[in-house]
């Protein structure tokens, strides 16, 4: 078998002097398990910093929730992620945990199979999303919650 080579490209370096470090807690009020969008709250953040060139982290301050990057364009992808997630880890799993109800465990596990935290490049104030890309914050419990998520820019001034 041949390998195959392919043919890349990538635009010229930028670089930013590192000028500020900027942090603020968004609160989000869930309606119970669902993935909530969080984009914009994230480019509220940006614009509101001055932010310049660098990394936006997200850390979300829960186990029973989580983040991620994902599709926004199909609201179904959203629908299977949550199906695969219940597959994963079922309420019905036999877990030994169910202090704070069936729903706890699984939505511990679901929260670390993806992520609580996630970093997105900036560029001209700006994340470096792709065309359908959204930051969510995922609700892995059924009631609803308020959730808290630290939103920091490390960087250069706009």
């Amino acid at each position: 078998m041949s390998r195959a080579r392919s043919t890349t490209s990538r635009t010229p370096l930028a670089s930013a002097k590192f000028d500020m470090l900027v942090t603020a807690v968004l609160t989000v009020a869930t309606a119970g398990e669902s993935f909530v969008d969080i984009t914009d709250d994230c480019r509220s953040f940006l614009d509101e910093a001055g932010a310049g060139s660098g990394m936006l982290t997200l850390f979300c301050r829960h186990t029973s929730a989580s983040l991620t990057i994902q599709e926004n364009a199909d609201p179904s992808v959203l629908v299977d992620l949550t199906t695969a997630l219940r597959r994963l880890a079922p309420e019905d799993g036999g877990w030994v945990h169910d202090t704070e109800g069936p729903d706890d465990m699984p939505a511990h596990i679901r929260s670390m199979l993806t992520s609580t935290s996630v970093q997105v490049p900036v560029l001209g104030g700006a994340p470096l999303l792709g065309t359908w890309q959204a930051i969510y914050l995922i609700e892995h419990r059924r009631h609803p919650h308020r959730r808290e998520v630290v939103l920091q820019f490390a960087g250069s001034r706009n």
